[in-house]
């Protein structure tokens, strides 16, 4: 029986290296973008994937009725520079919802989700 055990646990890790390299090969891929906002004189780019620990955040505000909450979230996780670097953190989220254009705001998120979308269309996902 322990050598059952010891196959099933090995059977498991392997499945979890194999889903965790898979995750890494997307994270790494390259930035999509640039989507132009000349009301900010940037150019945003982001990545198609996040973590699950990202993507609770913006589905417990959404489903908690924080719709515009969850969008500024969202832009704040997905939104990168040209070099993969973040344009806004944690800190930025009073700002961007009460001192920034909100049509700025969707559409960037809007611009980025239509990128994620068509990519996982042609992905077949």
């Amino acid at each position: 029986m322990n050598t059952k055990v010891e196959k099933h646990k090995a059977e498991r890790n392997r499945l979890i290296s194999k889903a965790t390299a898979h995750f890494e090969t997307i994270i790494a891929g390259g930035l999509k973008g640039p989507i132009e906002v000349p009301e900010w004189d940037q150019d945003v780019y982001y990545k198609t994937t996040s973590s699950m620990a990202e993507e609770a955040r913006v589905i417990e505000l959404t489903q908690a009725g924080k719709t515009t909450e969850g969008l500024v979230v969202q832009l704040i996780i997905i939104a990168l520079d040209e070099d993969g670097q973040p344009l806004f953190d944690m800190g930025d989220k009073l700002a961007l919802m009460n001192r920034v254009d909100p049509a700025v705001i969707l559409r960037v998120v809007t611009g980025m989700k239509t990128g994620i979308a068509e990519e996982e269309t042609e992905a077949g996902n």
